[in-house]
């Protein structure tokens, strides 16, 4: 008997101990952005000396390769260093950097300007729009680096959302290859060309949701850090039919895409995602775009993260 209350008090006190000392989960949303994903690499670094660590990470877009490659184990002076190094503009549109000062030039069938694949005589298609081949190469053998190829076996739970062109639905990536996932998360449309996955046909996730708290969430997060790299006020699009347009879409395939144009549901839901975060970390990026990569900007844009970060310190401090 005795020892049946002292096994019964044992396990109480545990079960006691456990709660009080069980400390919240805590999520990591970066947004979508482009070059100014750099940014997100300040933020990190703020983060790791505040003694913050994730439970999980949900990215979009840019987002989506920062927060994947941090979730497979690269620290955010590695990432740090990539940015500074990398020739990332090359890197994401299969540019040939040895024609970079090429205005107009055609080599092996394949015509270029300033670098940019254009036009593929021997593909009756063309190119049309960059294929990203070499992105998920690289961003494959990074992974491979830290020992990780599957989303499932990262150190950190991690998600990416991407857009289904046709149906203009979200898709959250959480299986299979983190390069492909990465790779279809910012496919944006027009430039990149879609990654095709079963029945879905994904582009950049930040058409649907660039700034995924809601994701995070659903992963059990109870407290969320989001970075936002939007520098533009957002407001909800007014609202008008234009069913005549989106059967017009519906002929050519592009429902989906047509329909986003014409309402854009990602503004409400950015709207509404904002509004549920804990910590909103909002670097001062103005004057940069998506696409202002090279080794000065993306320092100038990690300091801004880092700027960022350091406004919420005290509240970072609370929750490790």
């Amino acid at each position: 008997m005795k020892i049946r209350r002292f096994i019964f008090l044992f396990i109480a006190l545990w079960m006691a101990s456990t709660f009080m000392t069980a400390r919240p989960k805590i999520g990591l949303v970066l947004g979508g952005g482009g070059a100014k994903g750099a940014a997100e690499v300040g933020v990190l670094k703020v983060l790791e000396e505040a003694g913050v660590k994730p439970d999980c990470i949900v990215g979009t877009s840019i987002g989506s390769i920062v927060g994947g490659l941090y979730a497979a184990g690269y620290t955010a002076t590695e990432l740090e260093t990539m940015f500074k190094t990398q020739e990332w503009l090359t890197l994401l549109t299969d540019r040939d950097a040895a024609l970079g000062n090429e205005p107009y030039t055609t080599k092996n069938g394949i015509t270029y300007i300033f670098g940019f694949p254009i036009i593929d005589s021997k593909n009756s298609k063309g190119v049309g729009m960059i294929k990203g081949e070499r992105i998920e190469h690289v961003l494959d053998s990074m992974l491979a680096a830290k020992g990780v190829k599957k989303i499932e076996k990262l150190k950190i739970p991690f998600c990416c959302v991407a857009a289904d062109i046709h149906s203009a639905e979200e898709v959250v990536l959480s299986k299979g290859s983190v390069a492909s996932a990465m790779r279809a998360s910012m496919a944006i449309p027009g430039i990149f060309k879609p990654v095709k996955k079963g029945d879905w046909l994904l582009v950049d996730g930040g058409m649907l949701n660039n700034l995924p708290v809601d994701v995070c969430k659903s992963m059990g997060a109870d407290i969320i850090i989001a970075v936002d790299l939007q520098q533009n006020e957002q407001k909800p699009k007014e609202k008008k039919d234009y069913s005549l347009l989106t059967g017009i879409g519906n002929l050519f395939g592009l429902g989906g895409i047509i329909e986003w144009i014409t309402t854009r549901p990602d503004i409400d839901k950015y709207m509404d995602n904002k509004s549920k975060v804990d910590i909103y970390i909002h670097p001062d990026i103005q004057g940069m775009d998506a696409a202002s990569f090279g080794n000065k900007n993306s320092a100038k844009m990690i300091k801004a993260g880092e700027d960022a970060a350091r406004r919420q310190w005290e509240k970072l401090l609370t929750i490790k």
